[in-house]
Order: C-alpha cells, then structure tokens, then sequence
C-alpha cells in the first residue's frame, strides 16, 4: 500500500484522463457473474500521518480518520461484496474506530449493505471476536465445525505471501496438502482462500500455477462433491481418513487413500433402505457396491484406482452417498 497521491510531487505533464483500473476489473468482474471483492491494509508503513500517529503512540488519529474515509469513497465507487481488512495489528479499537465509524456506516448506510460481508482485522485483538466471518490468524483451520462462518486464508508458498526468487521447489504445498485444506476446511464449515504470489511483471510463477490447474482439474471431477455442500452431520471419520459434507440429503465422502483390498470402511454414515454409492470420476460417476456393516457401510469400490488423465485426481476422491443417515 502506497501513501496517498496527496504525499507526492507529481511532474506536470499532460498525460489525458487517467484510467480508472479498478473501476474496470470490478466492472468485468461483475459483468462475469462474479462478486468482487475488497482487500484494504489499514496501515501503509510509509504514510507520514501514519507514522506521526506511531510517534504520538497513537494518542492522535489522524490517518485512521482519513483510512475510513477512503474505504467509504472505495465502497461507493466500486460496490464490492466482500471486505477484506488487514494490517489492523499495530494498534487497537481506539485508534481504528472502525465499528463506530466504517462498519456502522458499512452495515446501515452504504449502498452495499443488503450484500456486503466483512472479516474481523478491525483492530489489535479483534481477530476471531468481531465479524461478518472469521479470519483469526493466517492459515487457521480450527478442526472442528464452528458457529460463524470463518475463513482459512492461506499461500501455495509455506514461507511468503509474495513472490521469492529464491524459493525452493519443497517450499510450496503439494497438491495432496492442498486438496487436504479444501476438503476439510469445507467440511467444517468455511471458506479456502488460496494466496499466490505474482512476480514483478504480473505473471503467475509456474509452480503456483501448476497447482492451480491440478486443483482445477481435480474440481471439474470432483466439484460435484464441493461446490454448493454445506456441513453434514459429522465433519470427519477417523477411520478411514475421510471428510464429509451434504448438498442436500445427498452425502459425499473425501477420501485420501485408495483403500487395500478396494473396501473403504466408513462408521458415520449409515445406509437406508435402497441406498446407493458412486464414486466421481472422468467420464461419469462409477457405481459403488453398498453393505451395511454394524454402524457403519462398507463401499466396494471399483477394482482399480480410475486413472484420470494425469488430473492429480489420485491423491483424493470423493463417492456420492444417496439413501444414508
């Protein structure tokens, strides 16, 4: 985040209207059938205001007042859906003001209000308190299902949320780690945000990209078992290392290890009368054979691994569970 034009000698050439950017990614966003939304750091490390405020120990508000007032003129400017707020950190509620100030005027007052949703960086120690949805801390998965809605933000790369020359291939996640965060992340009840970070010219490194097109290739299989589901009953089944989510009365189980012998043992669901299994795969779904045992259901699989084509799709699959409880 850059200081305010206001803080800068511009030279005084003639150089026509400038562009409006981000009024024109918002607009192609939107006119795609997307919602936009707004990342904005509170603090600019480099803002003289900013650092004036720092040096009086914050006991004067001079940036924040001005902060606020820019996120209401980007809100009415570009009308996102979403507010995403960070670099809250270096100072408290008293400082910020934003509940009595943005959100009152955010949730009340602004033309976004009957659509927008907002994380909880409003403030030091806001994190995990205050919030249309949770974010908490980078990279939180709580491993259970919570009562709000949260949201696990979190980079391809372990060590940056930028992009590092001297990075190494093993510091960026593994397609079966990142399939890992998706399912259960979903199956407890949140929202993945995946992180990559552009080099100078814009372009995507090509490990990230990798592992976006597998993630991608992985969804056009599987997305049947992500897209629109919410929390089933139970989250998890320990045994066999599966994730569960509804669409609804329609069960889905993600698995992440073909099982020995091709029988995936799972103790949460039960089969009803006439209940019936597949698993997702190219090409269409496969039938699975469905046998009650004691609690639980035994799945007989189909007797190979389906080889999907290089998708990546052997690292997680997913079956359909109709007729269970």
């Amino acid at each position: 985040m850059w200081p305010s034009d206001k803080h800068f000698q511009w030279n005084s050439v003639d150089v026509g209207p400038r562009r409006d950017v981000t009024g024109e990614v918002s607009a192609a966003v939107k006119a795609a059938g997307l919602h936009s939304g707004l990342y904005h750091s509170l603090f600019e490390w480099l803002n003289p205001l900013f650092l004036e405020d720092q040096a009086n120990n914050f006991t004067t508000r001079n940036f924040a007042i001005n902060t606020m007032s820019e996120l209401k003129d980007l809100v009415t400017r570009y009308q996102p859906e979403v507010i995403w707020s960070d670099g809250d950190w270096p100072a408290g509620d008293s400082y910020w003001q934003a509940p009595e100030d943005f959100l009152a005027w955010l949730a009340n007052d602004s033309p976004v209000k009957d659509t927008v949703v907002w994380n909880d960086r409003w403030g030091k120690g806001d994190g995990c308190k205050h919030g249309s949805y949770f974010t908490c801390s980078d990279r939180y998965n709580p491993g259970s299902l919570q009562n709000r809605k949260w949201e696990n933000a979190m980079t391809l790369d372990y060590f940056s949320w930028g992009y590092r020359r001297n990075a190494a291939a093993g510091d960026y996640m593994p397609l079966n780690e990142l399939l890992l965060e998706l399912v259960s992340t979903i199956a407890y009840g949140g929202n993945l945000l995946i992180n990559v970070g552009p080099a100078l010219d814009g372009t995507i490194p090509v490990v990230m990209e990798s592992r976006l097109l597998a993630l991608g290739a992985w969804l056009a299989v599987n997305g049947e078992g992500v897209y629109g589901t919410a929390p089933w009953r139970a989250q998890n089944d320990t045994v066999a290392a599966t994730y569960y989510v509804k669409k609804g009365a329609t069960v889905y189980a993600h698995f992440r290890a073909w099982p020995v012998g091709g029988v995936l043992r799972l103790s949460a669901p039960a089969p009803g009368a006439g209940a019936t299994a597949a698993l997702l795969a190219a090409g269409g779904a496969l039938p699975v054979q469905v046998a009650a045992a004691g609690s639980g259901v035994a799945l007989t699989l189909p007797p190979y691994a389906p080889n999907l084509a290089g998708t990546g799709s052997d690292v997680a699959w997913v079956v359909r569970l109709v007729g269970f409880t």
